[in-house]
């Protein structure tokens, strides 16, 4: 089982040439915004929990969709450091 989490918006969306790096490290996905890799620290995070995260969008001019995904932890492990 997993939690998902999914975060859309009607913004400047993400150029199809930009979707497969938004992710990386000083990588921006629009003309704004000060491509640090926030979304690169968003990614080493999920990953590290055992999850996915991918990112979407129609093009320019019609937003974006990002999808978060994580295990559950099962009930013998809640509370217990691995």
């Amino acid at each position: 089982m997993e939690a998902v989490a999914v975060v859309s918006d009607e913004g400047e969306g993400i150029a199809p040439d930009h979707l497969p790096r938004v992710f990386d490290l000083f990588q921006r996905a629009t003309s704004t915004g000060s491509g640090l890799g926030g979304l690169a620290v968003v990614r080493a995070l999920v990953e590290a929990h055992g999850g996915q995260v991918a990112a979407a969008s129609a093009g320019l001019g019609r937003g974006a969709r990002s999808t978060v995904r994580l295990p559950l932890a099962r009930p013998e492990n809640v509370g217990h450091p691995h």
